[in-house]
């Protein structure tokens, strides 16, 4: 193993999280989903992406292929050698009501990640305290201007209805300021009114 496979090796090792998702790359692509080409985009604009602080909020039912754009993302960028972690936050929750946990640290190194992706927003269990962790990991990339990029099951009209209560709100609120929708599950019918982050990755891929 050469000294860059190495490296490669040993920044997937510590960043995909799950051994599944080693395998989410843009060459075992089959073709069927031509969003895939907005992930391909990302990456190549990798470098403005990261400045201007854009994110990916990847949405669609469970087959549409929205984990494994994330994954072609992820691995892409790791093999250019950027360091990225893609994780879910149930890991992160058990991992932060582990024996002798530091909260603070656990969020401290998500928050030192160029890029974090977060795998199936929704899943975790809505407790008091879950709901506020998952807020303060949102909250300190959107402090520090660092970009995310998540996927889930959530339809937009669910993430915006004021029905939720508060932490919810604030979760979601946070996450559609932070991150461009893209819609994976074919034609996008929502009619969305385009915001400034969505325009420059429109752009990208027109472009």
């Amino acid at each position: 193993m050469g000294r860059s496979t190495a490296a490669a090796y040993q920044r997937k090792s510590v960043g995909l999280r799950e051994r599944r998702f080693w395998e989410w790359k843009f060459e075992n692509d089959n073709g069927s989903n031509q969003k895939i080409l907005i992930a391909r985009q990302y990456v190549e604009n990798w470098t403005d992406m990261k400045r201007k602080n854009v994110g990916l909020l990847l949405m669609g039912p469970v087959g549409t292929g929205k984990s494994f754009f994330a994954g072609c993302i992820a691995n892409a960028l790791l093999e250019q050698g950027e360091r990225v972690m893609m994780t879910n936050f149930s890991r992160i929750l058990n991992e932060m009501t582990s024996y002798q946990a530091d909260r603070n640290q656990i969020i401290q190194n998500l928050v030192d990640y160029p890029l974090l992706i977060i795998d199936d927003l929704g899943i975790e269990r809505n407790s008091e305290f879950a709901l506020e962790q998952v807020y303060n990991v949102i909250d300190s990339r959107y402090c520090k201007m660092l970009p995310l990029i998540v996927t889930t099951n959530l339809g937009l009209n669910e993430m915006k209805s004021t029905d939720l209560d508060t932490a919810h709100q604030r979760i979601y609120s946070r996450i559609l300021e932070m991150c461009v929708p893209i819609y994976c599950g074919g034609e996008d019918k929502r009619k969305e009114e385009g915001t400034e982050k969505l325009v420059q990755v429109q752009n990208l891929i027109t472009g």
